[in-house]
């Protein structure tokens, strides 16, 4: 059985960071008035503390689903990637909520306002960014395989 290598997990994890970012910043500062430079600080700072957790995240969710159905990522159904996607905005609520409140200035209750837009913006980000990616990219079929099969 096969999961996703550490170089994928690490080039799967920075795509969904920069697209969420480059799709989050012009929202946040629409949201909260705070300049670019402010929004993207903030923004950043979550997404690298996001990056640090979405790895492990990811790992740990693959390897139970491999455990509990033998089935590999790429070959998760669409409830389980519901699942999957709702999972992680969870988990990553833990990490976003005092960067929302320490560095955006927030306070708590439009930090957990923007928390919950940010997590619902995410989760669905996350279904359909997942999905994509393993549509371009399943588990099992390298890079190199790919390009010596066009080649033949």
């Amino acid at each position: 059985m096969q999961m996703r290598s550490t170089a994928e997990r690490i080039r799967q994890t920075l795509y969904f960071e920069l697209g969420g970012i480059g799709l989050v910043t012009p929202l946040y500062m629409a949201f909260t008035g705070a300049s670019f430079s402010e929004g993207a600080v903030l923004l950043v700072a979550i997404s690298v503390a996001v990056m640090l957790w979405s790895p492990l995240h990811n790992t740990v969710f693959d390897f139970v689903d491999l455990r509990l159905s033998g089935r590999v990522a790429s070959d998760r159904p669409q409830v389980l990637r519901a699942v999957h996607a709702v999972s992680h905005e969870v988990t990553a609520v833990c990490v976003s909520l005092p960067l929302l409140i320490w560095l955006g200035g927030l306070s708590l209750w439009d930090a957990v306002f923007a928390d919950i837009l940010l997590t619902l913006f995410y989760t669905a980000y996350a279904y359909v960014f997942h999905v994509v990616f393993d549509w371009l990219r399943p588990v099992g079929v390298s890079p190199k395989a790919e390009k010596n099969e066009g080649a033949a």
